[in-house]
């Protein structure tokens, strides 16, 4: 051990979170991811795990996924289980996504009733299934990037967590 000592610790590391979100690595009985394809006038489709914001009203940042699946799909999961944090730099500080894993309980497209389906500008919400005992998700555009690659390393793990909820 060397003979080097720290000095006093005085300055303390303060980050603002800016934004919190919770999402879903939300895999259905068929072992399919449930991702949200987005389409923007202009721009390449892209595709995002079901989520939101997290809302002062919910008590906790797991309420707010089943909020965000419920109004984003108009579904219901089980099982949630955080897996996953990503962050990256915002206007107000830094935005922090956490992503749970859980299983697909129902889904009724017709219950959707997020803001984002009565705003036109805000481009396509359409639902999509991704297989994950194939390589499917290597050829499309999951964002974030980090998300995408923490799933393919995964996605055995994710699939046996997604099967052991009751």
């Amino acid at each position: 051990m060397s003979g080097r000592k720290l000095g006093n610790v005085t300055e303390q590391l303060t980050v603002t979170v800016g934004r919190r979100a919770a999402r879903a690595i939300l895999i259905d009985d068929r072992g399919r991811l449930v991702l949200i394809k987005r389409t923007k006038p202009g721009q390449e489709p892209y595709w995002t795990a079901p989520g939101g914001g997290v809302e002062d009203s919910d008590s906790s940042i797991e309420a707010a996924l089943y909020r965000e699946l419920s109004e984003e799909l108009g579904a219901e999961a089980a099982g949630a289980s955080q897996v996953f944090l990503f962050s990256s730099p915002s206007d107000a500080g830094v935005a922090v996504q956490h992503f749970f894993v859980a299983r697909l309980v129902t889904l009724d497209e017709s219950a959707r009733s997020g803001p984002e389906f009565s705003d036109p500008s805000r481009g396509g919400y359409v639902l999509d299934r991704i297989d994950l005992h194939s390589n499917e998700l290597t050829s499309i555009d999951l964002k974030p990037t980090a998300l995408k690659e923490f799933i393919l390393a995964n996605r055995e793990a994710l699939l046996a967590e997604a099967a052991t909820v009751g």
